[in-house]
């Protein structure tokens, strides 16, 4: 089976590298994805970047599907999780299970998030932006590591809203693999949710999963932290 890996924003195809070997340990085909316009901060500016928006990076997917025969799986890493879903409801008969690792199927129109912008482009924000539970689990070397995958994004993208218009997409087997909140408080989210976690709640067959030992330190990069338990994750939730 042909997976399709979609990272988060600022990080590259090769943000997967760790997680690769072993999903094709478990007889897994994985493709990562680099989405449209990501680029090393350090690469001259393109003013193309200006016309990159999230419907370029759904685009982008869709080809990657409509390239095989057979369908596929789709994992999204965080705001990659837009990405796949929308994917998804482009070409529902074509997607055999989505995987959303540390994420959740977004609402119609819902956006990934707003992060500060420099010109045409949305930079990382470096690792002290984000909360402590997002990288507790990242000590220096591994976020040093981490920063070899990052790059900057086009600035429409983590803010353009997603266009969902098929609502077969919500039958499509699902899992959440979660590192920072725990199951049950996702569970608890779909039974009674905010309207941000209205596609969330929508969604039919779905299971979520902690990639979290007891007494474990939460984050939100789980493919620089542990790869192998990611890998593990996606090849049983995949049934392999």
């Amino acid at each position: 089976m042909d997976v399709l890996l979609i990272p988060g924003l600022w990080l590259t195809a090769s943000s997967w590298d760790e997680v690769v070997p072993g999903l094709r340990t478990a007889g897994l085909e994985p493709v990562a994805l680099t989405m449209p316009g990501v680029r090393r901060g350090d690469t001259p500016p393109d003013p193309a970047m200006a016309e990159i928006g999230i419907d370029e990076w759904v685009d982008a997917v869709v080809a990657e599907i409509d390239r095989r025969e057979e369908p596929v799986a789709l994992v999204g890493h965080s705001g990659g999780g837009n990405v796949v879903y929308g994917a998804a409801d482009r070409r529902p008969a074509k997607v055999s299970h989505l995987v959303f690792l540390d994420t959740f199927p977004p609402a119609h129109r819902g956006a990934i998030s707003e992060f500060p912008v420099d010109g045409d482009t949305v930079p990382f924000p470096g690792w002290d932006f984000f909360d402590d539970d997002d990288v507790a689990d990242l000590d220096a070397e591994t976020r040093e590591r981490a920063m070899a995958h990052i790059g900057v994004v086009p600035r429409r993208v983590p803010t353009d809203p997603i266009s969902l218009t098929d609502d077969r997409r919500r039958e499509i087997p699902a899992t959440i693999l979660t590192n920072t909140v725990f199951p049950e408080q996702i569970e608890q989210i779909r039974r009674e949710p905010p309207e941000w976690a209205s596609g969330l709640a929508s969604h039919g067959p779905l299971r979520t999963v902690s990639l979290r030992a007891d007494g474990e330190a939460s984050g939100h990069w789980p493919q620089f932290s542990k790869p192998d338990v990611v890998a593990r994750a996606i090849a049983d939730a995949l049934g392999r």
